[in-house]
């Protein structure tokens, strides 16, 4: 009994110490310091992602805090993060919005196939486990995702009840930090299309145009529709011919325009 209400009066000063720690974060290194202190004691994790806006439609801004090289908010191989974050989004959602531990591994084909050593996709590779939790803004109509990956096993417990205790200290620490460059721009819209609303492209075409607007390659694309790179260059091919362009930047500016205009 005595170890027992030792266990729980260290637990409140590790609390404590979080809290109070947090209403010092101003810049993007102090919140990785305090990731990296005493929340460790609790949520042991190698990498944050934080996704934030409308996951319904895809507007979705995004924040990356790791110790890990190239594992960095704007880092190249970010690019297709949004869309990772909605799969995520769609875990938590279906677990009732509550903090949802995963396999990392049942994620990964979504990654492509191409991954530079010390890239943010690569580091991404490594991981093992997760654990997603969030936050919704009511008065604003939006929601904050959480992801917590490990490249070890991250133990349901404590994790999950520290996350859902830490969740409104984690989300008022990043709220705290300055916003970089790219994150005060105006949302993107996002590229998904009806099937019926322009140029007649088929399910299966506004599916890879989706993965081309996001950079990806046909083998990766390929990868993750689990079709082969040879048919997402014929589907690319009847994709340029439906709509009067020559390359993937044009097949990309065209639809953008039709979006944003129409």
């Amino acid at each position: 009994m005595q170890g027992q209400f030792s266990t729980v009066a260290e637990d409140s000063r590790h609390y404590l110490r979080l809290i109070e720690g947090s209403a010092t974060i101003r810049r993007h290194v102090d919140l990785l310091h305090w990731l990296q202190g005493d929340v460790q004691h609790f949520m042991p994790h190698d990498i944050l992602l934080a996704g934030w806006g409308n996951f319904q439609e895809g507007s979705i801004r995004h924040d990356i805090v790791s110790r890990l090289a190239g594992v960095r908010s704007y880092a190249v191989g970010t690019d297709g993060l949004p869309f990772l974050l909605g799969k995520f989004h769609e875990s938590w959602v279906l677990a009732g919005r509550q903090p949802n531990s995963l396999d990392f591994r049942n994620f990964e084909y979504l990654l492509g196939n191409a991954s530079l050593p010390g890239s943010f996709s690569s580091a991404l590779r490594n991981m093992r486990s997760g654990l997603i939790h969030g936050m919704r803004d009511e008065r604003g109509q939006c929601e904050c995702l959480y992801v917590l990956l490990s490249a070890q096993k991250i133990a349901p417990e404590p994790s999950s009840t520290a996350i859902k205790v830490l969740m409104p200290v984690i989300d008022s620490a990043l709220r705290q930090v300055t916003q970089l460059p790219q994150q005060q721009k105006p949302f993107p819209k996002p590229l998904r299309i009806g099937q019926d609303d322009v140029f007649g492209l088929s399910e299966r075409e506004i599916q890879i145009m989706d993965w081309v607007a996001m950079g990806k390659t046909n083998s990766e694309i390929g990868s993750i529709l689990n079709i082969s790179g040879f048919t997402v260059k014929n589907h690319m091919q009847r994709i340029f011919q439906k709509l009067n362009v020559f390359n993937r930047a044009q097949a990309v500016s065209k639809i953008n325009g039709v979006i944003f205009n129409g």
